[in-house]
């Protein structure tokens, strides 16, 4: 079984400038997973994710709320772009099927 490893939510605070309120908004819209301990602990896995909507807070001024909006539109629009690529492939064998 592989080992999680974490970042306190107060390193990642300290490092970047962030409140920690923000961290707990962004855990209660279900953005990122925090474990519980006598710390809140923030897997390695999300640094990515966490430090993109710290830049869209700080810098673009987006609330939490608005981040959850975005960070829903982006996967639905990844999700859309892999199926067109699926129905593209489909579309070729079509084509290829007629062109015989």
């Amino acid at each position: 079984m592989e080992k999680m490893h974490y970042i306190t939510a107060t390193q990642f605070c300290h490092h970047y400038g962030v409140e920690r309120s923000f961290i707990y908004a962004l855990h209660q819209s279900g953005l990122i997973q925090l474990v519980e301990e006598e710390e809140a602990l923030i897997p390695v896995e999300q640094l990515t994710d966490l430090e993109k909507y710290t830049r869209l807070h700080y810098e673009l001024e987006i609330n939490p709320e608005g981040i959850e909006a975005i960070t829903y539109l982006l996967q639905r629009m990844t999700q859309m772009e892999e199926e067109l690529q699926v129905l593209k492939a489909r579309l070729r064998l079509y084509e290829e099927d007629d062109a015989e």
